[in-house]
């Protein structure tokens, strides 16, 4: 999935920052999302306690959490300022997440302005390298991207996408990448409305409320690449993204079934434990994308994606 050359881009949407690592210290954890708190937590449940991972990933309640008002304010560092066009976008990664991240503004605002009676504002945006300090905490590159509903803000070190494809066995290419941003946009998206709380009940399994959730952020990540191609950059007034080719909603869909819960837990034990889900499996991950990517090229509303209410996880 493609950005139009002449889509501009601001790159102090974004805030660089980390770098250095935890010196070895051990697992820096952070909020919905994160990959390797997700393999701790299903795999590792005493160690879990410890450290104070909930079942959907974040840290222990959020109790370091900060108000968006008290942040360090944003900036750019390196090679971040240099992310200035759609033709940047389709280089490089970190240009690529900035885009997405700004489509998924546009798109996001006027969605939520016709579904509901609700305040939009934009989730903050973070790309580091080796470590970083968010308001669930401190982060690495293990954490994987992730959404922190303490700042509001998404994480991403951009060399997750090759772990995507060495450690999870996914295809890779534009559109998986998008796909992960869009995920962690989504969860952003229920927090706004009130959904991500359903996560915090402490339970797992295949019906469990994160289930519900992390299979809902996956759907709104598909109506945001349904609509993407329509969504108009008010900076050059053309459409963010080129439209999306089968092959790259392939990639797409691979990567959403790359990190469900059962291949994840088959990978990595050779069994599998639907009690401890919380994400979801390969085929639902996948499903719920593609419900999603087709509400959004029919220009639905998001009840599309109410899982909470959705008779079968199974679609």
């Amino acid at each position: 999935m493609s950005f139009n050359d002449n889509v501009q881009l601001d790159p102090s949407r974004a805030r660089a920052g980390g770098g250095g690592g935890l010196g070895g210290r051990g697992i820096a954890l952070g909020g919905t999302g994160g990959l390797i708190a997700l393999l701790i937590a299903v795999f590792a449940p005493d160690l879990a306690a410890q450290i104070g991972i909930n079942p959907d990933g974040t840290i222990g309640g959020g109790a370091v959490s900060q108000s968006r008002e008290h942040q360090q304010p944003g900036g750019t560092e390196g090679e971040l300022a240099s992310c200035r066009t759609g033709a940047d976008a389709n280089e490089r990664s970190d240009c690529r997440v900035l885009a997405t991240t700004e489509a998924a503004d546009a798109y996001w605002e006027e969605q939520l302005s016709r579904y509901r009676d609700v305040e939009f504002r934009p989730p903050g945006l973070t790309l580091f390298t080796g470590s970083t300090q968010s308001g669930c905490g401190a982060a690495s590159s293990d954490t994987g991207p992730f959404y922190c509903p303490g700042d509001e803000s998404m994480y991403y070190d951009v060399s997750f996408f090759d772990t995507l494809e060495r450690d999870f066995g996914a295809g890779g290419g534009p559109l998986a990448e998008q796909y992960i941003v869009a995920h962690e946009y989504g969860h952003h998206i229920q927090q706004i409305v009130g959904w991500l709380q359903y996560s915090q009940d402490g339970q797992t399994g295949p019906e469990s409320g994160i289930v519900r959730v992390e299979l809902q952020a996956d759907c709104l990540a598909g109506m945001w690449a349904g609509a993407a191609s329509e969504t108009i950059d008010p900076e050059s007034g053309e459409p963010f993204l080129e439209p999306i080719t089968d092959e790259q909603l392939h990639q797409a869909l691979d990567a959403a079934q790359a990190v469900g819960d059962d291949r994840i837990q088959q990978t990595h034990t050779g069994q599998v434990n639907p009690d401890s889900f919380t994400h979801g499996t390969s085929a639902q991950r996948a499903a719920w994308f593609q419900r999603g990517y087709e509400a959004g090229r029919a220009d639905s509303d998001i009840g599309q994606c109410d899982t909470f209410n959705a008779p079968t996880l199974d679609i």
